[in-house]
């Protein structure tokens, strides 16, 4: 190999290795989206930051500092539906404890990422429509495991949560906020 072509290697590496090592921001990285965070960080005002909501602390920089405190604000979502009834769509029962769900009971399945390895398992969580500003409480009683084809950023509710909130079942995916109750 030439001199040469040894260094148009090295910079085809090089240039390679920048411009991948750019596609996961770190804490305070730059972002547009969530999937340009890494780990549990989201994107939050173009930055990724720790997910006030989970409560992670990556970003808080140690040394003492406590981590970050539970979300006091309203947080974007898609409401999806979901049949929590023996033989619904919903598969086997619950996560939180391993029951079926009449679908006239209030109760939603978080997306794996708010789930949170069960910490919100039995909490009422807030929903509000964003078409028609209604809201409603829920219990939270399942995962709605993205491995399982579940999209991220997603509270699957039962057909009463529809109800209470005056959507209709037929739309499937609706954008909402929600937030501890």
């Amino acid at each position: 190999m030439t001199k040469l072509a040894l260094i148009l290697s090295l910079c085809i590496i090089f240039t390679t290795f920048i411009s991948s090592s750019n596609a996961i921001s770190s804490c305070n990285g730059p972002c547009k989206s969530l999937n340009d965070c890494n780990g549990q960080l989201i994107c939050i005002r173009g930055k990724c930051n720790d997910d006030p909501d989970v409560g992670t602390s990556i970003c808080g920089g140690g040394g003492g500092s406590s981590p970050s405190p539970p979300s006091t604000g309203s947080t974007p979502g898609m409401l999806t539906l979901n049949d929590f009834s023996e033989g619904g769509d919903g598969g086997g029962p619950s996560e939180c404890d391993d029951k079926y769900h009449d679908n006239n009971e209030r109760v939603v399945a978080l997306t794996t990422r708010w789930y949170d390895n069960g910490s919100r398992c039995g909490k009422m969580i807030r929903i509000r429509a964003d078409k028609n500003g209604k809201s409603v409480t829920a219990k939270v009683v399942d995962e709605c495991d993205i491995k399982d084809g579940c999209k991220n950023n997603v509270v699957d509710g039962s057909i009463a949560v529809w109800r209470a909130l005056g959507l209709n079942t037929d739309e499937g995916r609706v954008p909402i906020t929600w937030s501890m109750a």
